[in-house]
């Protein structure tokens, strides 16, 4: 996991409308950057509720919230159609983001070993430096855990 006070990684993606989103567009910028396994699986599910609900408290204090997990376009704009999303999501399909953010790796589930994405937020400043970095997301409380 990449630590606070570190210079976020460079990243550029295609949101899900097929609209190049890079880390420079936030610059000047607060952001909430959140690393999701899935879209429509429960947890993932919630977590997304969760910062929908409370999307109005990050914009009033400045922050842009994106999500990026390796789900296609496709899949990410039934997503946010079907749960009313308001931010965008990225759909990393390569894996570059994730890797480079460190939220792609080792995870046991059900006792088994395998290799997916490692729910993971990182807060980025103004200026490009991570201030937060949470690696044990309370999906149903995210929002309070950023905030």
């Amino acid at each position: 996991m990449l630590q606070k006070g570190a210079k976020a990684p460079y990243f550029e993606g295609k949101d899900e409308n097929g609209n190049t989103v890079k880390l420079s567009d936030f610059a000047g910028k607060k952001l909430v950057l959140y690393f999701y396994p899935k879209d429509s699986t429960p947890g993932c599910t919630a977590e997304a509720c969760d910062l929908r609900d409370n999307y109005e408290r990050f914009l009033a204090l400045g922050y842009n919230v994106l999500g990026v997990s390796r789900d296609s376009a496709a899949s990410h704009q039934r997503f946010i159609a079907k749960y009313d999303l308001p931010f965008h999501l990225i759909a990393d399909t390569d894996l570059t983001i994730l890797k480079a953010y460190e939220a792609w790796g080792e995870k046991k589930m059900y006792g088994k070993v395998t290799e997916g994405t490692l729910r993971t937020t990182y807060v980025i400043d103004e200026e490009g430096v991570i201030i937060d970095a949470i690696g044990k997301v309370d999906t149903k409380n995210h929002s309070g855990q950023i905030l």
